[in-house]
Order: C-alpha cells, then structure tokens, then sequence
C-alpha cells in the first residue's frame, strides 16, 4: 500500500515538473495591442465583421489588415474607442446596427434538430436531440446565427426591453449644442 501511495506521488511530482517547465518554456507571448482591442470589442461571437469571433477581429485590426468600423453589435461607442486607441480616425460603422436583441424558442414548434445549438457561438441554447430547446437569455448575445438553420422557423428575435438595467443616456447630436446655445443668445 504504501509502496503504490509512493509511486503515485512521485509520478505526480515528475508531471508537475514537466508541466511547470513546458509552461516557461514553451511560453506565447500575445500581443498586448490585440489584447487590448479585443476587450474593447463586444464578445458577441457573431461573425458580422467576416471574421470568425472577436479575437481573430482583434487580430486583423492590429495587423492593418481590418478597418475599426466593421462591427455592428459595438456599434458607434466602439468604433470610437478603437480610433482613441488606436489613434485612428472614426469612421461610419459598416452594416446594419440593430437594437439589442434575445432569440426566442417557440418550444412547441421545437423538433429537437439541434442544428442552433451547433450554430450557436456562445452555447447559449440548451436542449437535446429530439428534445425541445431553450435559449439562456444572460448567454444569448443577438448574434442571429441561429436563426437561419431552424428547419422548422421556432427562433425568432425578440427587442429586449429597456428597463432601468439596460437603458442608457443617449449621446448628444453632433453639433446640437452650438445650435442651442446660438437660439439662447438671439
């Protein structure tokens, strides 16, 4: 008994080192740039920009071989933190920026495919194979992936509602208060 206690504890400590010296040797450095934008952008996984997530989006913005203003889901207060960053100039957000949304399963539509559930980046829909599906309304990003491959048309998108939780004060017009203060003075 005490001769097995033995043998594993020592192939224990034998692994242990092994790991501890692949993880200093074998060591990525990552660049701390695309770091940096990758948390700047939203994480929504959606593919909108034509790259497979946000890290390889973060990847080809660091690279120059991206624009800033390809991500719709970030919308304008991203394309402006990427160009302070950056030091790039703002430009108009590419594609059509949506209000935030939720997927919604009709459940007694649901036949159980699972196709959204492999179409889903963030596993944010939980179900079984010929079994009724569901989606995790705080994973669920409103990316719409999984929309297109429902044989059966049971996803549908839903606004999510503004409430005290998710409204925000909305930026001033461009310009509007020079107008203001101009109508003030005559």
């Amino acid at each position: 008994m005490l001769a097995a206690i033995l043998a594993i504890s020592a192939l224990a400590a034998v692994f242990g080192l092994l790991l501890g010296y692949s993880a200093v040797r074998f060591r990525v450095e990552s660049d701390p740039v695309v770091d940096q934008i990758d948390a700047l952008l939203p994480q929504t996984q959606c593919g909108q920009c034509s790259f497979a997530g946000c890290r390889p989006y973060a990847e080809a913005i660091a690279a120059g071989e991206a624009d800033i203003n390809r991500c719709p889901p970030g919308g304008e207060a991203t394309v402006l933190a990427l160009a302070d960053l950056l030091g790039r100039d703002p430009k108009p957000v590419e594609g059509e920026i949506k209000a935030p949304s939720l997927a919604v399963i009709d459940e007694q539509v649901c036949i159980g495919c699972t196709l959204c559930i492999q179409a889903c980046p963030v596993d944010a829909i939980l179900g079984a194979a010929k079994q009724m599906h569901t989606v995790i309304e705080s994973e669920c990003t409103g990316c719409e992936l999984c929309v297109e491959p429902c044989p059966v048309d049971c996803i549908h998108m839903v606004p999510i509602p503004e409430d005290i939780d998710t409204w925000k004060w909305p930026f001033p017009a461009a310009g509007k208060h020079l107008r203001d203060r101009d109508l003030a003075d005559s």
